[in-house]
């Protein structure tokens, strides 16, 4: 048997519901929003996972470095308000702003596409007679005029078996015929021998 690629819907995943989906996109752009996007390297890791793209696997590495940064640059900074400087107080809040704006973003508009394009996929849709004019047969489909040309191949690792010789059919009738014959002489000797007693 020949080994064909499996069928479409094989190579669909499975889908979560939409309320799964909707339900994890909820809590991870919450964690992402409430811990001013340290955590956004986990909405970003899933993202990885799901679409399973390098340029996705980058980003995440891209992101995790973005929140060891600013994680550095908070440790870094005065605990007192009053000492830090505007400066350094604005380019956080950019550095948080940013990152919660293009993690959240990047997530839900790559996450969304990713699985619509999985659902417009779907089952194949039948077959039309409209939709081509000559189809093209697959290979384990051949045309009925290539089969009536084509010979059975003989198989070598088979043990030709002679075919059983029909016995001839005039020769089982005489043979019938003579025990017949026989059967009713017997009988009618029988019925001689009865009536003479």
């Amino acid at each position: 048997m020949h080994g064909y690629g499996p069928t479409p819907q094989q190579q669909t995943t499975s889908r979560p519901s939409p309320a799964t989906l909707t339900t994890v996109r909820v809590i991870l752009v919450t964690v992402t929003v409430l811990s001013c996007g340290l955590l956004g390297w986990v909405a970003m890791l899933r993202l990885a996972i799901v679409t399973r793209r390098p340029r996705d696997w980058v980003l995440l590495v891209v992101v995790m470095v973005l929140n060891a940064g600013l994680f550095a640059f908070i440790l870094g900074t005065p605990d007192d308000p009053d000492e830090m400087s505007d400066a350094s107080v604005l380019l956080m809040l950019l550095w948080i702003v940013a990152l919660l704006a293009g993690v959240i973003t990047y997530y839900l508009y790559v996450e969304i596409r990713h699985y619509s394009s999985l659902r417009s996929l779907g089952p194949p849709a039948p077959y039309t007679a409209t939709a081509t004019a000559h189809p093209t047969p697959l290979p384990y489909q051949q045309h009925p005029a290539q089969q009536h040309h084509q010979q059975p191949q003989p198989n070598p690792y088979t043990v030709q078996t002679p075919p059983p010789t029909p016995t001839p059919a005039p020769q089982r009738l005489d043979q019938v015929r003579a025990e017949l014959d026989e059967l009713s002489d017997y009988l009618r000797k029988e019925n001689r021998e009865g009536e003479g007693r």
